[in-house]
């Protein structure tokens, strides 16, 4: 099997830190092949945000060294996910006039009224991550995809700005290059995790991905095939895990255990006989409580977080008006009952979403909490094989032409090494 270089997706957690290793298989353009993951617990990031950089770094070179001792292989180059409250996306349009004497449109056009859009107003302190178009509209018609070769005087386009907090963004990428890596581009989390578990098809039809992590919850919103809305908020499974230490009054370590053996967010299906030794978990006498009480106090905290999800979705008029549903990921996904769930208070269709378009030996690559690391992976492929057809040849298209660190941003990080 003949095979290229590494690509390898980097998915910084405020629990974990998790690194995908993939190679394209040559025969198989579309398809590639994960040889390796692996993950570490995160120190020094809180709420997606680096608190403390040489923890962070420690944490990310131990990711690195197991991956590199499962694959064999020297890892060199990632691209980064970034996610945290700190991000934020707006709407902007690029209006520009076409440039050649017949009106045809080219490439040139479509890159200027991208450009155009860019000159938006950005909050002090923060910088661009993502400029990503929509639609386009020639001479007043709306809705095109794809303007290149139609005749037009007038060129706009509709795009969605995504902006991070410039410090946060230099602190991770510092992270990151002071562990020896090169970074090829610091993509938004929950658009890379899109790319690994939704298909064209939901994107089409109207979609939104969630991503559970520890301490925020990602959302990305797609209709029609474009992003209509990215969201993060700063409340996670680890708040279900400080609820049920405070309502047992038991250890944080403890409380994790129990929701990961006991827990459930529906609280209606569990007997009320249903008891659970707490003394065992704690190392203390033993204390039984009812599984069913265990489970009202995680159902509380994930009707918070659902209920925060519907409101941003009302915000965009969407909610229970996706017809794909949404697609849940992330470690705090996997909670029992949780789907279930969300298709009540959402109203919409839920599953789980697990990567797509990869083929792996590596069993844990099967799992919700590694669709980020394998979205950034498949992302990272895309890009460096364009002329390839792919299954996100068309939206990457898009994509390459707006986001990403700059050069002078990639060398001044690295003079601080």
């Amino acid at each position: 099997m003949s095979l290229k270089d590494l690509i390898c997706g980097l998915d910084i957690g405020s629990d974990n830190v998790r690194l995908v290793v993939g190679q394209r298989i040559l025969q198989e353009s579309d398809k590639l092949h994960i040889i390796g993951a692996a993950e570490a617990e995160a120190e020094g990031i809180t709420k997606g945000v680096i608190v403390s950089l040489e923890d962070a770094i420690s944490s990310i070179s131990a990711c690195i060294e197991k991956a590199e001792r499962m694959t064999g292989r020297a890892i060199e180059q990632v691209w980064v996910g970034i996610s945290g409250s700190h991000i934020i996306s707006q709407e902007s349009k690029g209006v520009v006039a076409v440039a050649k004497a017949n009106s045809e449109i080219n490439e040139d056009d479509v890159h200027r009224a991208i450009e155009a859009a860019r000159t938006v107003a950005t909050p002090p302190n923060y910088e661009i991550l993502h400029v990503i178009p929509k639609s386009f509209i020639v001479d007043g018609q709306k809705g095109i995809k794809d303007p290149i070769g139609m005749t037009g005087i007038r060129l706009e386009v509709d795009t969605q700005i995504i902006q991070g907090l410039s410090s946060q963004t230099k602190n991770l990428t510092k992270a990151v290059y002071r562990t020896g890596l090169e970074i090829q581009d610091i993509v938004l989390s929950i658009l890379a995790t899109s790319e690994a578990v939704l298909t064209n098809r939901q994107k089409e039809l109207g979609v939104a991905v969630i991503n559970i992590g520890g301490s925020t919850t990602s959302m990305a919103v797609f209709e029609e095939g474009d992003v209509l809305q990215t969201v993060n908020l700063p409340i996670g499974s680890e708040h279900i895990t400080s609820d049920i230490a405070i309502g047992l009054r038991i250890s944080i370590d403890a409380a994790e255990k129990i929701k990961l053996e006991y827990g459930s967010a529906l609280p209606r299906e569990i007997s009320k006989r249903d008891e659970v030794d707490i003394g065992e978990l704690n190392n203390t006498e033993s204390v039984f409580i009812s599984r069913r009480y265990i489970a009202e106090i995680i159902e509380a905290r994930v009707e918070e977080i659902l209920e925060k999800i519907d409101l941003e979705l009302k915000k965009i008029d969407r909610d229970g008006k996706l017809p794909a549903g949404i697609v849940l990921t992330g470690a705090g996904a996997k909670l029992t009952g949780l789907v279930d769930l969300a298709k009540s208070k959402l109203r919409l269709p839920a599953c789980l979403g697990y990567p797509l378009g990869i083929s792996s030996a590596v069993e844990k690559i099967n799992d919700p909490a590694f669709a980020t690391a394998v979205g950034l992976v498949l992302w990272g492929a895309a890009l460096e094989n364009q002329e390839e057809p792919g299954i996100l040849r068309n939206f990457f298209g898009k994509i390459r032409i707006t986001g990403g660190i700059t050069k002078k941003f990639k060398n001044l990080i690295k003079s601080l090494r």
